[in-house]
């Protein structure tokens, strides 16, 4: 089955987001290493490192994903592509002292130099991150967007190119935002809808390379191309996507991540909604 889990803080340590993830009953749980908003940060000592690993192993937590900092931005064109990509680099060097195998990373945004720049100037990124991490087993997970501005990644073409261009390496893959993708126009909602966008990953990219699923309703409408997470349930998404999605052998050991509002309901009832959906 699916692994329903939290985006959950670190503040304490990193190893109290376990504690946190176990209050909620999480099954899986997604962290910063850092502050989100910083480009460096020390790395963890072997100390550190040791009751990280400690406390997930005497915790009920299956699986850990990182999320990249938010500055990061791939497609840029500036100085800010190697700044990104020396950050990437040495988020994955911790998650891999962590022992975690998975960060997700937004792709970036191409600030006018057109798409096809934008999608090339990720690719020659993701090269050279690639190969100055090879020593780790850590899988870069590239998020789908909701097409905000001159993001990238809104589209299932945009990864499609990635991919090709670096011929599909191993430790490359996908995590899928449900609100992201009814932002950009891909309807989950109804049953058949849902088959012919899995046939859709299937034919583009391949669903052995998703590895991770982010959780969250949308304010907004289908194809608005805004970016606002809502409640499960809330929103204009509904229940049946987060069902089908809970439901499908295919994504059976794979995290499925709320980033939905901490306000209201927060992660204790949107959890308890997904555990009703997925049928306990």
């Amino acid at each position: 089955m699916a692994l329903i889990g939290a985006h959950v803080s670190i503040s304490g340590g990193l190893e109290k987001g376990f504690l946190r993830g176990e209050y909620l009953g999480c099954e899986a749980i997604q962290i910063f290493t850092k502050n989100q908003l910083q480009w460096r940060a020390s790395p963890p000592t072997g100390a550190k490192c040791e009751s990280f690993q400690k406390a997930w192993k005497e915790s009920q937590i299956r699986e850990v994903v990182v999320h990249a900092s938010y500055l990061v931005n791939m497609a840029s064109n500036t100085e800010l592509q190697q700044r990104s990509i020396n950050a990437l680099v040495d988020e994955i060097v911790v998650a891999s002292l962590l022992g975690i195998d998975y960060l997700v990373v937004h792709p970036g945004s191409h600030g006018g130099i057109g798409e096809k720049a934008g999608l090339k100037q990720i690719s020659d990124s993701l090269v050279s991150i690639l190969d100055r991490t090879d020593h780790t087993r850590v899988k870069i997970l590239l998020e789908t967007m909701a097409g905000q501005g001159t993001t990238l990644g809104y589209k299932l073409d945009h990864f499609q190119v990635i991919l090709d261009e670096l011929d599909r390496p191993d430790r490359l893959g996908l995590c899928l935002d449900t609100s992201h993708l009814f932002a950009s126009g891909y309807d989950l909602s109804k049953k058949n809808q849902y088959q012919n966008f899995k046939r859709k990953v299937h034919t583009l990219i391949g669903l052995e390379k998703v590895f991770c699923w982010h959780f969250n309703d949308s304010k907004k409408d289908l194809g608005s191309m805004i970016d606002r997470h809502e409640h499960i349930g809330s929103g204009k998404l509904g229940l049946n996507p987060f069902s089908f999605i809970l439901n499908d052998p295919q994504w059976d050991n794979i995290p499925c991540i709320l980033e939905t509002p901490k306000t209201g309901i927060g992660d204790e009832g949107n959890l308890a909604l997904l555990r009703k959906l997925r049928g306990y």
